[in-house]
């Protein structure tokens, strides 16, 4: 069961890659997103809604099983910040683009409330918690930028 665990929370080992996990896991979630995005919004809502929770389990299950609080392997959470990050995305490369890009400098620079909960919150609920506020900011950011420019490309 560990290694179940294991292998969801490292986004199938992609977290365990040696230099910058998060980013890696921050791409790695196109793929599987590339198979949702043409949900109807509430299906998508209801698939965000699921991978909370499946993140809650496996991520504060394998920061126990790897000893260490919100290690850098667990990318699951990045996953999910991504898949925020991208609700109702422009179909276009360059917004994607953007989007991660955003979602990426909010989840490195944690700004508040990223980083209280960052700080505060431990366990499944706080790995996830902070890409979840990250994602947030990063898809009212993409939104804003690409009704400003998007018209233009």
């Amino acid at each position: 069961m560990s290694r179940i665990i294991i292998a969801l929370a490292t986004g199938f080992y992609v977290g365990k890659m040696a230099r910058a996990p998060g980013t890696w896991g921050s791409v790695a979630a196109f793929l599987p997103w590339l198979f949702m995005k043409n949900l109807p919004l509430p299906s998508y809502l209801l698939l965000l809604g699921a991978v909370f929770v499946l993140g809650f389990f496996v991520a504060g299950s394998a920061e126990k099983i790897v000893d260490c609080p919100d290690a850098g392997c667990i990318v699951i959470d990045e996953f999910l910040g991504m898949f925020i990050t991208l609700t109702a995305a422009p179909d276009h490369p360059l917004a994607w683009l953007i989007g991660f890009i955003f979602f990426r400098i909010f989840d490195i620079a944690k700004p508040f409330p990223v980083c209280w909960f960052d700080r505060r919150i431990h366990g499944g609920v706080g790995i996830m918690m902070d890409d979840v506020v990250a994602g947030i900011y990063a898809l009212l950011s993409l939104q804003l930028i690409w009704a400003a420019v998007g018209r233009f490309l």
